[in-house]
């Protein structure tokens, strides 16, 4: 049992290590924007800062070691409060439920995520998106059982982050390969990135269902054990944004949007993407809700 701990241990350790990426681009430091923090509610201004909650890693935006938060929205938090003139502090849950139960009770004032953007979602909350993804499969190296869409997924063990918006898709999934004649997909649901994809490189699961960039993440620092499959495919899900999450109709929503709109016309957020390999993920103009938007 205690090499089995060590050798699951060892691998969480390689999986967060820090991407070789633009890791000395200079963060430029931001300068008070007294009107936005006029914005903010009295008592954030009071207390001096805001509680921004996580639910584990998720690289390359959010990577937690210990009590320490690094990675791309640890960045632009720490840029964003320099803007706002508050501390924002980091607090990590188990799980997603948990991050929403958590923002919607007041315990936290937002998650900066990114989260997805989802009509559903939206009933209980607001969004403010800040990054575009795509969602694609990460699979063992040479991809032996073949899967490149969710129509291939039929019989697989597919790993997805429990109660996420990938969850959703494959549990549909599930009722398609039945209705169609096929195995259905074995769905195994993990709290955390890290497990999930420890999951497909000790053959547990056949794939990981998930977003983008973290993916591209974890198959750069697997040692050549995984690829990517299914780019460039809906995989079921239509433009999908994703960004931070406050309480429905909090003033705080549109204080992070004009915050993030002021960082990306100073150039701050394109550094800060860059840095950690995001550049495709980039969006130009922040927006509250944008799933469901229509485009002009």
């Amino acid at each position: 049992m205690y090499s089995k701990l060590t050798t699951s241990v060892a691998l969480l350790g390689l999986l967060l290590a820090t991407p070789v990426l633009a890791q000395n681009a200079a963060i430029p430091q931001q300068t008070l924007n007294k009107e936005l923090n006029a914005r903010l509610p009295e008592k954030i201004r009071t207390d001096g800062k805001m509680i921004s909650v996580n639910n584990g890693s998720f690289p390359p935006y959010e990577i937690v070691t210990g009590t320490e938060l690094t990675g791309a929205s640890a960045d632009l938090t720490d840029a964003l409060g320099q803007l706002l003139g508050v501390k924002i502090e980091h607090a990590t849950v188990g799980g997603l439920p948990a991050l929403l139960s958590g923002v919607n009770s007041g315990r936290y004032q937002f998650a900066f995520g990114p989260v997805g953007d989802f009509k559903t979602r939206q009933e209980a909350n607001d969004f403010v998106d800040w990054v575009q993804e795509f969602v694609v499969f990460a699979v063992q190296k040479g991809n032996p059982k073949g899967i490149v869409s969710l129509d291939t997924a039929c019989g697989t063990r597919i790993a997805v982050m429990a109660g996420g918006s990938a969850e959703k898709v494959i549990k549909a999934q599930v009722e398609k390969c039945t209705a169609d004649g096929k195995k259905p997909v074995e769905v195994k649901s993990y709290t955390d990135q890290p497990s999930s994809i420890l999951a497909v490189r000790s053959k547990r699961a056949d794939a990981f269902f998930s977003s983008q960039a973290p993916l591209t993440y974890f198959v750069s620092q697997a040692n050549g054990q995984l690829e990517l499959t299914g780019v460039g495919e809906k995989n079921g899900f239509d433009d999908l944004f994703q960004g931070a999450v406050v309480p429905k109709g909090s003033p705080l929503g549109e204080i992070l949007r004009d915050g993030v709109k002021v960082l990306i016309d100073n150039g701050t957020y394109g550094t800060i993407m860059k840095k950690w390999g995001l550049a495709n993920n980039e969006i130009k103009t922040p927006g509250i809700n944008l799933v469901g938007v229509e485009k002009k």
